[in-house]
C-alpha cells in the first residue's frame, strides 16, 4: 500500500502477530469440548476452527473493530508509540498466560494495553468511558449470559431426550457437535479478530491514510482474519487441557449446550459491536453444564483461579504498556 512507512508496516506486523497469538492463546476456545468430549482428535478440530475462525469476516458487521479502533481512547492521541506500548502490554500478558496454561483474555489484554498506553500518554482525557463501560460490563455479563444459556439448554436437551437410551444420546450429539463447534469458532472469528482490525485501522488513521474518515479496509480484515486462523491452526494445547478437562468432565450433549451457548452469546455481542472475550464466554458456558449434573462437578479451585486471571488481566496488561509506553520514550535520542 503506498504512503505505508517501514514504522508503519513494523506496527501492522506487530498486530498481526498480536492476532496470531489471540488464535493461538485462544484455540481451546472453539475446541475444547469438542476435543474433551473425544468427538475430534485435536489436530483435525483446530484445522475445523481455524476455518471457521477465518470464514467468518462473511458473516459479521465491523461492530466490534469499530469499537475497538475508535471506542476505547481518543482516536486524536493515537501515535505510533501508543501502539506500540499497547501491543507490547497485551502480546507480554498473552506469553505469560499462556506459558503457565492460564485461559485469561486476549481481548481485555489488548484492551488494558490500549488504556494504559493511552493514560500514560495523556492522562484520564484519552479514555473514552463509553466503551470502557460498556467493554468492562460484558467482562461480568458474557460469562453470566453463557452461563445462563448453556445451562437452560442442558436442561432443555436432558427434558427432550428424558426417554431416549444414553449410547443413542451420545451418538446423536457427537454429531451435533461438529455444528456447535463450527458455531463457536465463527463467533469467536468475529468476535476475536475485529480486535486487531480496529488498531491496525486507528494506526492508518493516525498516519492519514484513511481519506480523514475511521474506517476498515478490506485489506485489513483479510489479513486480521487469516492470522487468526493460522494462530488458531498452531494449537495451544496447554489452555486446551484447562479448558477442556480440568474445569468439570464433558459429555457430547453437555459440550453441544456448552459450545451452543456460548455461540449464541458471542453472536449477540458482536451485532452490538460489544468487544467480550471468547475465553470468559465458553468458560461461563462450560461451568454452566456442570452445575446443571450437580455443583460438585465442578472444579470450583480451577474456576476460581481462572476468575483471578481475568480481573487481573487489563490492569496488568495496562501497567505493562504504560511501561513500555514511558521506556519508549526514555530511548528516544
Amino acid at each position: 500500500m503506498a504512503g505505508v512507512s517501514p514504522v508503519l508496516a513494523t506496527l501492522i506486523a506487530v498486530a498481526l502477530v498480536f492476532d496470531f497469538l489471540n488464535g493461538l492463546h485462544d484455540a481451546a476456545n472453539s475446541i475444547a469440548t469438542i476435543v474433551s468430549t473425544r468427538v475430534l482428535r485435536p489436530q483435525y478440530a483446530v484445522f475445523w476452527a481455524a476455518f471457521f475462525n477465518f470464514v467468518a469476516f462473511a458473516v459479521f458487521g465491523l461492530h466490534v473493530a469499530n469499537t475497538v479502533g475508535g471506542g476505547i481512547v481518543d482516536v486524536h492521541i493515537v501515535d505510533d508509540r501508543l501502539i506500540f506500548a499497547a501491543l507490547t502490554g497485551a502480546i507480554v500478558w498473552n506469553i505469560l498466560t499462556w506459558i503457565v496454561g492460564m485461559p485469561s483474555s486476549s481481548s481485555h489484554a489488548l484492551i488494558g494495553g490500549l488504556v494504559g498506553a493511552g493514560f500514560a500518554k495523556a492522562g484520564l482525557s484519552a479514555i473514552v468511558w463509553n466503551g470502557i463501560i460498556k467493554t468492562s460490563a460484558a467482562i461480568v455479563l458474557s460469562p453470566l449470559l453463557g452461563f445462563v444459556l448453556a445451562l437452560a439448554l442442558v436442561v432443555l436437551v436432558s427434558w427432550i431426550c428424558f426417554r431416549t437410551s444414553p449410547i443413542a444420546v451420545d451418538s446423536s450429539f457427537r454429531v451435533l457437535q461438529f455444528f456447535s463447534a463450527s458455531l463457536y469458532s465463527l463467533g469467536h472469528g468475529g468476535n476475536d479478530a475485529q480486535k486487531t482490525m480496529g488498531v491496525i485501522a486507528v494506526l492508518l488513521f493516525a498516519h492519514g491514510l484513511s481519506g480523514g474518515t475511521f474506517h476498515i479496509p478490506l485489506w485489513v480484515v483479510l489479513s486480521s482474519q487469516t492470522a487468526m486462523a493460522l494462530g488458531t491452526f498452531a494449537g495451544g494445547w496447554r489452555i486446551v487441557h484447562t479448558m477442556g478437562s480440568k474445569i468439570t468432565r464433558l459429555t457430547p450433549m453437555q459440550g453441544f449446550c456448552a459450545e451452543t451457548g456460548g455461540a449464541m452469546t458471542l453472536f449477540l455481542a458482536t451485532a452490538l459491536g460489544v468487544p467480550v472475550s471468547t475465553t470468559h464466554t465458553i468458560t461461563g458456558a462450560i461451568v454452566g453444564v456442570g452445575s446443571a449434573r450437580r455443583v460438585s462437578a465442578v472444579r470450583w479451585n480451577v474456576a476460581q483461579n481462572i476468575v483471578v486471571a481475568w480481573v487481573l488481566t487489563m490492569p496488568a496488561a495496562g501497567l505493562i504498556a504504560a511501561l513500555a509506553f514511558w521506556g519508549a520514550g526514555a530511548l528516544r535520542p
